[in-house]
């Protein structure tokens, strides 16, 4: 049986009442460290969780593919900040439908901890806490 992440989220659509699927999400260490920076990325699934991290390429990538696991940066010592980013405009359905196109959470990792980041969504509020 495949283990979590150590950082690990989920989304609820409140204004639904479900789950939000589809929810693109990037998780980055902040401030990012010598290149190449740690970014992953993900979409959320039908449960409005994140299964899997993977390394994120951008569009004007060169063609080499990541290789580095969130454990990887992880297995460093001491304490670290992350920044969760959830592409909310795209989720409902463009900016002009949302207030808020973009939420981004900041955290601060503790090694050796795990970390769960709900976010509860709607159109114009969004709440979120760390989970367990």
């Amino acid at each position: 049986m495949a283990t979590k992440d150590r950082i690990t989220c989920h989304v609820l659509d409140t204004t639904l009442g479900k789950p939000a699927r589809g929810v693109r999400v990037k998780l980055e260490l902040t401030p990012p460290p010598p290149p190449p920076p740690r970014v992953f990325e993900s979409q959320t699934d039908e449960d409005g969780r994140i299964q899997v991290w993977l390394p994120y390429s951008s569009a004007t990538s060169s063609g080499e593919v990541p290789v580095y696991t969130l454990e990887d940066v992880l297995g460093e010592k001491g304490s670290s900040r992350w920044t969760l980013r959830f592409d909310t405009a795209t989720y409902f359905g463009g900016e002009d439908k949302t207030f808020f196109p973009e939420v981004t959470i900041v955290f601060t990792v503790q090694h050796g901890q795990r970390y769960h980041v709900p976010l509860l969504l709607a159109p114009f509020s969004y709440s979120t806490y760390r989970g367990s």
